[in-house]
């Protein structure tokens, strides 16, 4: 299992602005990412519905709050 990187605001925000990273809201209550929600990304069940037809390369960026 590979640990965690951190990442600062500023890096998130570029690479999801440049299609580098999917960011993902962690929370798979809906109610949960509505509240939580930081612009740019999409819900866990959302990125549970689409996961196999992204590329293996692509860099996902999960968080939680």
């Amino acid at each position: 299992m590979s640990t965690a990187i951190r990442l600062t605001p500023a890096e998130t925000r570029r690479k999801v602005a440049s299609g580098e990273a999917l960011l993902v809201c962690a929370y798979a209550d809906e109610e949960k990412f509505i509240q939580n929600r930081l612009e740019g990304a999409i819900s866990f069940n959302e990125f549970s519905a689409r996961r196999r037809s992204l590329p293996r390369e692509q860099e996902i960026i999960f968080y939680c709050a």
